[in-house]
């Protein structure tokens, strides 16, 4: 349906806001354009259908973020009770600002766990990995293995789930959860067995070409110092305000040594595509949406940072200040949704 690279650079794009926002308002919109991504695109995969699993777990994480931050927490004018001054860590005064910012802190849990699980549920995981660099290989089959791994045991639990309950099993308590245990892990440690049988039958790593070991060692030379230059770089634009142009053209010449030394490692690999993907016009609408979109979120917090900072303890206001046009930027990230060939095929 859209390019592996769209999907990509969308999660890239929805994962910046949802990292460094605390503000509810904004992260609100996040999340509601991840939900209309996946109502609209990530129904229909069976991996997509997890979706309401990872919900789940980050409701519980919102309602724990809650009376952790209000219990440790005892800053604010407005107190809603007390506990005992005796009692370690959580005894004081209980306020309002930090039971908000609990809720607060919950939420940007549960929008970066949604749009991780959004982009689980619309990314086709084999195109993910045959996308993957060519000198990150190993890498990249382990985090596909990781993507998917949660998603597959929830369905495995569910189909174990309505298998037991066809044969008339019920779940009353704690004790009745060891039949779906033990089928859960054997199903997990035989799809682990077949998946290192599938990987030695087509010969994994054997399209690995041996380096010269001069030449292995001048590659880790080449990486380390391009590392220490880059953190040279770094240091140099954190420390001294008066030459950071020089830090980052510092930080761009490690950098460019990193690239070159991927760019060396990738040449042991040989790779064969049958087809690629292709590219429409549907993923430039969508990239072009993303980039607007993080482009718009970095501007207003270099120009306002104040319409995009929250925090509820005094002396800010209990309401969030809000920035519309910041918000309709990160609307943008819904664009997937409207962009899709059967949204375009309702339109008239």
């Amino acid at each position: 349906m859209f390019n592996t690279w769209s999907w990509v650079i969308w999660l890239v794009a929805a994962a910046v806001p949802a990292f460094t926002l605390r503000n509810p308002l904004y992260l609100a919109l996040v999340l509601a354009a991840a939900g209309l991504v996946y109502f609209s695109l990530g129904r229909t995969s069976a991996i997509g259908r997890s979706w309401g699993s990872f919900a789940k777990i980050g409701l519980f994480l919102f309602a724990l973020a809650i009376p952790i931050n209000a219990l440790s927490i005892h800053t604010g004018q407005i107190v809603l009770f007390h506990l005992p001054e005796g009692w370690p860590i959580i005894g004081g005064p209980i306020t309002l600002e930090a039971v908000i910012a609990g809720a607060v802190s919950g939420l940007a849990l549960f929008t970066i766990l949604m749009v991780f699980a959004t982009f689980n549920a619309v990314v086709d995981h084999y195109q993910l990995l045959r996308a993957t660099p060519a000198f990150l290989f190993q890498a990249g089959v382990v985090i596909s293995i990781a993507i998917t791994f949660v998603p597959q045991m929830v369905l495995s639990a569910k189909e174990i789930r309505e298998a037991q309950r066809i044969r008339g099993h019920r779940f009353r308590g704690i004790r009745d959860l060891l039949p779906l245990i033990m089928p859960l892990l054997a199903s997990g440690l035989e799809r682990a067995i077949q998946l290192a049988e599938t990987m030695e039958a087509r010969g994994f790593g054997s399209a690995v070409e041996p380096l010269p070991p001069r030449r292995a060692l001048a590659i880790q030379i080449g990486g380390l110092l391009a590392l220490i230059v880059l953190l040279a770089g770094l240091f140099v634009t954190a420390y001294f305000v008066e030459i950071r142009t020089w830090g980052w053209a510092i930080v761009g010449l490690g950098v460019a040594g990193l690239l070159a030394t991927f760019r060396l490692q990738a040449g042991r690999v040989r790779q064969s595509r049958y087809r690629r993907p292709a590219w429409h016009g549907r993923d430039v609408l969508v990239v072009a949406a993303c980039v607007l979109a993080v482009g718009a979120f970095m501007i207003a917090r270099m120009a306002m940072p104040e319409a995009l900072y929250y925090s509820p303890y005094p002396p800010n206001a209990l309401w969030p200040p809000f920035q519309p046009v910041a918000g309709a930027a990160l609307l943008l990230l819904a664009v997937p949704a409207l962009a899709a060939p059967e949204a375009l095929e309702l339109k008239p």
